[in-house]
């Protein structure tokens, strides 16, 4: 199962450096608008310091991380929702994404152009957002019409979706937004199809300057903003994550702690992304190998072993679960079992965080 964040925001605000310092994919990080037309696409490791630890206990010959995918998405700018700038080639990418982040400038450096020439963080948040608004209105526009049709006829499911589509519309145009009305199953199994811009999850990464990194006002105004519209949030300076990238893995550590910085930022970006999708971790033990996996929070034991493989799943028998302190605290599986601590669980187990996990099957 794939997770994809699309890197959002105006040009030249860093989504391609932050991007290249992800993914060390040497995507462009030009000094002018739209270099990035195609979208980039890059899988991430998912940082995670318990992998390393079950690997310490059990000590296979290979060692699999989690992965996430990011997507640098070229720059939008105002009017994208009517095509400007290749808007329309842009927004269709967004579409194909399962979260958005939303990369804000808030550093100055006049050697690098900004496109309405100001530093504004809070008035460029409000322009993507209004084109990606403007978009989804487009959208419901032509489904709410395909209802109206159909509903004329007699059509009693399109005339429930009707009133669904003209809801979302009015919460656009109130400027509440749609993803209030997600918590509602129904409105959001029928708003699915539609894709809409709005309705994805939304961390903001504020891009700032080496010296900002402990805050500024802009941040604490973006901050504001996001808690109000229920986003993650992390600050970034894209420019010292790429060095920090650049770097020998032995030598990233030192480079941080003279930067006063307990982790890197693309670390919390990515454990932000995470958090954002609803996602969980859960670990697989052998021999010659421990692997992490990824599942959204509420996954059972049997939606489980299918990501594994879809034989696990169709033919599961039972799971073997012990929690990760236990696996820890007892020094593996053996120790574990043999401190009652091992747990034998059925398809409808409810995944915990961290669960080392064992399947049975039979095909």
């Amino acid at each position: 199962m794939g997770f994809r964040c699309g890197i959002v925001g105006l040009p030249n605000v860093g989504k391609s450096t932050l991007f290249n310092a992800l993914t060390r994919a040497a995507a462009p990080a030009e000094n002018y608008p739209f270099c990035t037309i195609e979208p980039n696409v890059g899988i991430v490791k998912v940082p995670d310091s318990r992998l390393q630890v079950i690997a310490a206990i059990v000590k296979p010959k290979v060692v699999i991380p989690t992965v996430i995918e990011f997507v640098d998405i070229a720059g939008l700018v105002a009017g994208a929702s009517r095509g400007e700038g290749l808007g329309n080639r842009f927004l269709a990418h967004i579409r194909e994404v399962d979260a958005i982040v939303h990369m804000v400038r808030a550093f100055t450096d006049t050697d690098i152009a900004h496109v309405s020439d100001r530093i504004d963080p809070i008035a460029d948040v409000a322009t993507i957002e209004t084109e990606l608004a403007l978009a989804d209105l487009e959208t419901l526009e032509r489904a709410i019409e395909r209802s109206r049709k159909a509903a004329k006829i007699g059509d009693k499911e399109q005339l429930r979706l009707l009133e669904l589509f003209e809801r979302a519309r009015q919460a656009l145009d109130d400027g509440s937004g749609v993803r209030g009305l997600l918590e509602d199953r129904d409105t959001a199994t029928a708003l699915q199809p539609l894709c809409l811009l709005t309705a994805k999850p939304v961390l903001f990464v504020v891009n700032v300057a080496e010296e900002d990194l402990a805050g500024n006002a802009q941040v604490d105004t973006l901050c504001g903003h996001a808690a109000k519209t229920q986003a993650e949030f992390v600050v970034v300076s894209a420019a010292i994550e790429q060095e920090i990238s650049d770097l020998e893995p032995g030598e990233r550590a030192a480079f941080l702690q003279d930067l006063g910085l307990a982790e890197s930022g693309l670390n919390r970006v990515i454990q932000a992304g995470y958090r954002l999708l609803g996602l969980q971790t859960f670990f697989t033990t052998r021999s010659e190998e421990v692997r992490a996996w990824t599942v959204p929070v509420g996954t059972v034991a049997s939606q489980a072993a299918g990501q594994i493989h879809t034989d696990f799943e169709r033919g599961f028998i039972r799971a073997e679960a012990i929690a990760y302190d236990d696996f820890v605290h007892y020094g593996g599986e053996q120790g574990a079992r043999e401190a009652g601590r091992g747990r034998l669980e059925g398809k409808d187990y409810v995944l915990s965080d961290g669960d080392i996990m064992h399947f049975r099957f039979n095909v």
